[in-house]
């Protein structure tokens, strides 16, 4: 389905320079823009549950869920990448 299709029932939307997150109203995100800016979340899709909060960097977000971790995309060297400090990313807080 297109991404006009998914954005029903949207709470809220996030950007960075190049790119939104719109967070629904089941917590599930819908990403569009450009893919080097966090336009496309697909890789990491199936963990984008419960979304509590999103923050972005010019090209990144980063996802805060309700079980207090922390789900990352879009350009890694802008904060896209969290694996170096995926294990201390555990009980994050809004």
């Amino acid at each position: 389905s297109t991404v006009q299709d998914q954005l029903q029932n949207v709470q809220q939307v996030f950007s960075t320079d190049c790119a939104f997150a719109a967070v629904l109203r089941d917590r599930s995100i819908v990403t569009w823009g450009d893919p080097n800016y966090g336009g496309d979340s697909s890789r990491i899709q199936n963990q984008l549950r419960n979304v509590q909060q999103i923050c972005s960097t010019d090209s990144a977000f980063a996802a805060i869920l309700e079980d207090g971790r922390v789900v990352t995309w879009g350009n890694d060297d802008h904060g896209g990448d969290s694996s170096g400090v995926h294990s201390q990313l555990r009980n994050v807080q809004q």
